[in-house]
């Protein structure tokens, strides 16, 4: 692809975002919606290989299903209300039409299967821009949409941690792990996006960081299987070091930069007289916190036969860039400390 293309494709990407965060009209937000989709697609088909060309018809079927089905919920609800204000959607079943519909979009349990095998089909940077960037709009809109005390979203919130725990266990290949691993975390955004927008927009942040440390390492590396972290230690001992930090701040362990989002938002559950679903969210965690461990595992206390050419690359020097994994991999695991301080920017 030429590099006026990805321009092109990537600035249309950001346009689409864009467009939808100023919106307050049903059909601009729709528009920049379709804009992302249709800016990411040629991305994703760049390899000209079969995964590839059915990761993109799967994603492009699926999220052309949950477009129709917002366009459909908001002319509906238009046509009871009288008008699109975004804000203004109040009659219930509009909601519930578009909350399944951003549900689909974003993969949120029961409709998230699509998520990990599109993923398997993209190669990382890809993977990364569509694991991270393309929540963002859906996002956006499900914080002005939802009612107060809505069951709906607790049900996702609640399935998706299971969903996205349970489903990465047996699992080999790291890029359907991260897309269940996604799959978790946006369960724990929805859970408390109706009790506190601030905290929701907080662990989205959080996630956005630590994804894209653990993609940029992965890419650094090439590293596509569970079976090639086992030869990881021989070649770069630096990055084993770093890469189980990166998991456990996924997994939300302490004192990493994880732990800030689940114990703030078990905490506001808590508040709400919803003990029940913090118990169920902290057990839907313990399933991936497994598959996290077993990564750390793979990566740290195995050593595969190596020969002695085998052993040298990890003291060679490397022109890769790596400025971008040092600042986010710095962020994803040493942001603890100053949870008061993030907390009040996005307050403010």
């Amino acid at each position: 692809m030429t590099v006026t293309a990805l321009t092109t494709l990537l600035f249309a990407l950001g346009i689409g975002t864009s467009l939808t965060f100023v919106s307050s009209h049903w059909l601009l937000a729709w528009m920049g919606l379709e804009i992302s989709t249709l800016a990411i697609l040629p991305l994703m088909a760049q390899q000209h290989h079969p995964r590839a060309v059915e990761a993109t018809t799967k994603y492009f079927l699926i999220q052309a299903t949950a477009a129709a089905m917002l366009l459909f919920a908001s002319t509906t609800n238009a046509w009871i209300s009288g008008h699109w204000d975004i804000q203004q959607t109040t009659h219930p079943l509009p909601l519930t039409l578009l909350s399944l519909a951003l549900a689909l979009k974003i993969g949120l349990a029961p409709l998230h299967s699509w998520q990990p095998e599109v993923l398997q089909g993209l190669d990382l940077n890809t993977g990364v821009i569509m694991a991270t960037w393309q929540k963002l709009a859906p996002f956006a809109i499900l914080t002005q949409i939802q009612s107060p005390d809505s069951p709906l979203i607790l049900i996702l919130g609640i399935s998706s941690i299971f969903a996205g725990g349970w489903g990465g266990l047996n699992q080999t290949q790291l890029r359907k792990i991260l897309g269940y691993s996604s799959i978790a975390h946006l369960g724990w955004m929805i859970l408390v996006l109706q009790y506190s927008t601030t905290l929701a927009l907080l662990a989205l942040l959080i996630y956005i960081i630590m994804t894209y440390a653990t993609f940029t390492l992965l890419t650094l590396k090439k590293t596509t299987s569970m079976k090639m972290l086992f030869a990881l230690g021989a070649k770069n001992p630096v990055l084993t070091l770093l890469l189980p930090l990166l998991l456990m701040s996924l997994a939300g362990l302490p004192p990493l930069t994880g732990f800030l989002t689940k114990l703030l938002i078990l905490k506001e559950l808590t508040k709400q007289g919803l003990a029940a679903t913090a118990a169920l969210a902290i057990i839907g965690a313990l399933l991936s916190a497994f598959f996290y461990v077993r990564l750390s595992i793979a990566t740290t206390l195995t050593l595969p036969p190596n020969i002695l050419t085998g052993l040298a690359p990890w003291r060679l020097t490397s022109l890769r860039l790596t400025l971008p994994l040092s600042i986010s991999s710095t962020l994803a695991i040493a942001l603890l400390p100053i949870t008061p301080a993030l907390i009040a920017l996005l307050t403010y």
